[in-house]
């Protein structure tokens, strides 16, 4: 093993699937307001009914609030793992287009070089987040097993980030428009016109409504005709499905991608952060282009 492999829990990797390989995951927390009581929670979820009933208590009127891995927590982290022995690692950190978390990250890293002399730390800003990063932090693993030294992994994912593709579509307009993704006016009439927004990640890693479609068999449409324009890259060929407890809806699209394609996504569930922005009953969707993403 040339490298440690580290990323924060927005990867939204199975805590078994990081166990079993090696993969040291630095947690986030959010805050859930249920009845006028804060609770804090960290983002380390073992169980699938845990996730489950995240999504339950938002439906239930929960409110979650989210917050970023901050300099002293990515310090911690990454000086575990220089003082447990490791000399090199590569941590695939959250877009910095939706948070500071990779700048953050990346100052960290500077900080823990200094800190333990001889020892190297790469941050690669994933420009994606939840299962889409994740699929990123499993390419680094395939690199790290073949022996891939931690300069030339980081490398490899700092070009393949930009080929990769998603599409993102919410249960409904409210969580983006208490996000400032959409207006007031528009979550309305979208929620009574069963508007599902399709959102993407631009080359700069931010977030944007690229399409409105009416019901869900028109945003899987959709989902399709993306694939068509990027064609999954038979060198990468791992399509994800993640859905926010909306499994039904994520095998609907799966089952349409494995008959276009020939090819069984892998299904997950998203984890709380990225989830408390998105919402209950969205689907996602992630694969590797050999065309770079708009």
């Amino acid at each position: 093993m040339q490298f440690v492999l580290s990323a924060d829990s927005t990867c939204d990797l199975y805590a078994g699937f990081a166990r079993e390989n090696g993969i040291r995951i630095a947690p986030m927390r959010f805050t859930v307001e249920k009845g006028g009581v804060l609770t804090e929670y960290k983002d380390a979820f073992t169980a699938y009914s845990q996730y489950a009933a995240f999504f339950n208590e938002l439906r239930a009127g929960a409110f979650s609030r989210t917050s970023m891995l901050n300099f002293e927590q990515h310090l911690a982290h990454f000086s575990r793992i220089f003082e447990e022995g490791a000399r090199e690692l590569v941590h695939v950190s959250l877009s910095g287009g939706l948070s500071p978390t990779a700048d953050v990250a990346a100052e960290a890293a500077k900080a823990a070089e200094e800190k333990y002399p001889g020892c190297r730390a790469f941050v690669v800003d994933s420009l994606g987040a939840t299962a889409g990063s994740g699929a990123l932090v499993k390419e680094a693993l395939a690199l790290r097993d073949a022996g891939l030294p931690a300069a030339e992994a980081a490398a490899a994912l700092n070009a393949l980030r930009m080929h990769q593709q998603y599409v993102i579509v919410a249960g409904d307009l409210y969580y983006l428009k208490r996000g400032g993704r959409v207006s007031a006016v528009a979550a309305v009439a979208g929620t009574l016109l069963q508007v599902k927004p399709v959102l993407n990640f631009t080359r700069a890693g931010t977030l944007a409504v690229v399409e409105k479609c009416r019901g869900m068999k028109k945003a899987y449409a959709f989902a399709l005709s993306e694939l068509q324009k990027f064609p999954p890259d038979p060198d990468h060929g791992r399509i994800v499905i993640v859905h926010t407890d909306a499994e039904r809806a994520a095998g609907e699209l799966a089952a349409l991608v494995q008959e276009a394609y020939g090819r069984a996504p892998e299904i997950s569930i998203m984890g709380p952060v990225i989830g408390s922005h998105l919402g209950p009953d969205a689907v996602g969707m992630g694969w590797f282009s050999r065309a770079e993403r708009r």
